[in-house]
């Protein structure tokens, strides 16, 4: 069983309720029921969890309290792009609208490190340019 101050269990409830993230929500309905006197067993019976997510959970709010309950940062892959070449793009493609196409030949020949056309359309995007396709025929007008 979970000792739970007034204010953690005050804390929880209101995390349970309104913190964005489901998994979070999750791991505080977990820690209140564990301070019910329920088993990490029943617990999870009831969440339909397995005994390490309730045990895991257990144990960071142990060790952290409420900063336990959200994910652990993941590593995920290393940028393609050194920050100094990304920024010289950026600054390329303000001062002239560029195609991915001529912005990637750009940067080749500048001796970036070659990099395909859709990680350069997801470096824009993720910065805030946005781009129309050029229509290449014009209906008629009646």
């Amino acid at each position: 069983m979970l000792a739970l101050s007034a204010a953690d269990k005050e804390a929880l409830m209101q995390t349970e309720k309104k913190n964005p993230d489901w998994r979070v929500r999750e791991r505080a309905r977990t820690v209140l029921l564990l301070a019910q006197g329920k088993t990490c067993a029943q617990v999870a019976a009831l969440q339909e969890l397995s005994m390490r997510t309730v045990s895991s959970t257990r144990n960071r709010w142990i060790a952290a309290g409420l900063d336990g309950l959200a994910d652990l940062p993941r590593s995920g892959a290393p940028a393609k792009l050194p920050r100094q070449q990304i920024e010289r793009l950026l600054q390329w493609v303000r001062d002239e609208p560029l195609t991915v196409t001529a912005l990637k030949a750009r940067h080749e020949e500048a001796g970036g490190t070659p990099v395909h056309s859709n990680t350069l359309k997801a470096l824009l995007k993720a910065e805030g340019f946005v781009w129309k396709r050029t229509r290449h025929s014009l209906k008629k007008m009646r």
